[in-house]
């Protein structure tokens, strides 16, 4: 009996997650192989723990591949990677930490027929205050620029048709941390349908973040904003959606 084709593949970029990547792996696994034939796409970034280690050691046991690299590549350059491997028909992506919950995947799964994106919401997100605050700030000045009709479009918790990448896929890394605030722009630009399911954020599984530390915020925030003026600038002139 021959092996079913896989239908999806889910992305994790993966920095310093040594503690808690073999749970959050397993947990996705358990929720979606019974019934989704899948593969994993886990895309390490210079980790400096023993992340790499424990990755090895999984070798096998899950249907995957592993994308390593012994210098930091940043966030979106570990996404972008991800992506470029995707074979599958759709791809989900989720963030390494398990702050995602995989129970929320089908709700996914279900409507992926009636958008070329869908994208989480997270109504009450588990990230300290002054995160939550920038994140509010920035999707004002988000939302000037291109009245895309979501609450929250930094959210990980993303499912996109193979056409969406094979589109964006060239343009992307304008912003080397807010990597989903630019995919979910130039979706916007290029007239990509978007369409909005609440999900539940948890309490991070162990360590913590990686990036939106607090003495990093003011230059993200700068970073990012003139990211957006510079995406709006570039897809000006129409589509890019063949």
């Amino acid at each position: 009996m021959s092996e079913q084709p896989i239908e999806l593949q889910i992305l994790l970029p993966v920095h310093n997650e040594a503690g808690s990547i073999e749970k959050t792996l397993r947990e996705i696994h358990q929720e979606i192989s019974p019934k989704v034939p899948f593969e994993f796409i886990v895309c390490e970034d210079g980790s400096t723990d023993a992340t790499r280690e424990v990755l090895a050691k999984l070798q096998g046991v899950f249907p995957a591949i592993f994308i390593t690299s012994e210098q930091r590549k940043g966030y979106s350059k570990a996404v972008k990677d991800g992506m470029q491997a995707c074979t599958a028909p759709f791809l989900l992506c989720l963030d390494g930490d398990g702050q995602c919950d995989p129970a929320d995947f089908w709700t996914f799964w279900n409507a992926r027929d009636q958008s070329d994106v869908l994208i989480g919401w997270r109504k009450t997100r588990c990230d300290p205050f002054f995160r939550r605050a920038l994140s509010r700030f920035f999707y004002l000045a988000y939302q000037f620029f291109y009245h895309a009709p979501i609450h929250d479009p930094s959210c990980p918790f993303i499912i996109m048709k193979r056409e969406v990448i094979t589109t964006l896929l060239p343009s992307l890394g304008s912003m080397r941390e807010g990597f989903w605030w630019e995919f979910t722009a130039r979706c916007r630009r290029a007239r990509f349908n978007l369409m909005e399911f609440p999900v539940h954020h948890r309490e991070r599984a162990a360590g913590t973040t990686q990036v939106y530390r607090l003495s990093k915020l003011a230059g993200i925030g700068c970073r990012h904003f003139a990211a957006l003026v510079s995406i709006w600038f570039q897809t000006r002139s129409g589509p890019v959606r063949g």
